[in-house]
C-alpha cells in the first residue's frame, strides 16, 4: 500500500523526526498534537483549558489537510500529565463531537514535550 505524508502549515511543524500524519489506504494516522501555536512554534499561554483548545485546533488543521474531519475519527488517545485535568480536557474535547464519538483512551504520563499538560493523537477514516 502507498503511504502519503500529510503536512500543513496550519498546524505546528514536527519538532522531531516524524510526520504530522500518514495516510495508508483509507486510514489516517495522526501524530500527537500538543499546544503549540503553529505560527510562533511556542506553547500557548494559559492553563489546561487553553492548551486543550489549541490541541483541538491543531488536530482540526491536520484532519482538514487530509480532507477529513472530526466526524471521521475512529480512535483517539489523550495523554495527561495530571488526571485532575480530565474534566476540563473532556469538556473541551467533547465539543468537537456533537454526534458520533470515536473510541478513546486516556492515560496519565509523567511528562510531555515542551512541558505541556496534554497531548492527543488520533486515527481517522478517509
Amino acid at each position: 500500500m502507498k503511504l502519503n505524508v500529510i503536512a500543513t502549515e496550519n498546524a505546528p511543524a514536527a519538532i522531531g523526526p516524524y510526520s504530522q500524519a500518514i495516510q495508508v489506504g483509507n486510514l489516517l494516522y495522526c501524530s500527537g498534537q500538543i499546544a503549540l501555536d503553529p505560527v510562533s512554534g511556542e506553547v500557548v499561554a494559559g492553563g489546561v483549558r487553553e492548551q486543550a483548545e489549541q490541541v483541538m485546533r491543531n488536530i482540526a488543521a491536520v484532519l482538514m489537510a487530509a480532507g477529513t474531519g472530526f466526524d471521521n475519527l475512529v480512535k483517539t488517545t489523550i495523554f495527561l500529565v495530571d488526571m485532575n485535568d480530565f474534566a476540563v480536557v473532556n469538556e473541551v474535547y467533547g465539543r468537537s463531537f456533537p454526534g458520533r464519538k470515536p473510541a478513546r483512551s486516556t492515560v496519565a504520563v509523567q511528562g510531555l514535550p515542551r512541558g505541556v499538560l496534554l497531548e492527543i493523537e488520533v486515527v481517522a477514516s478517509l
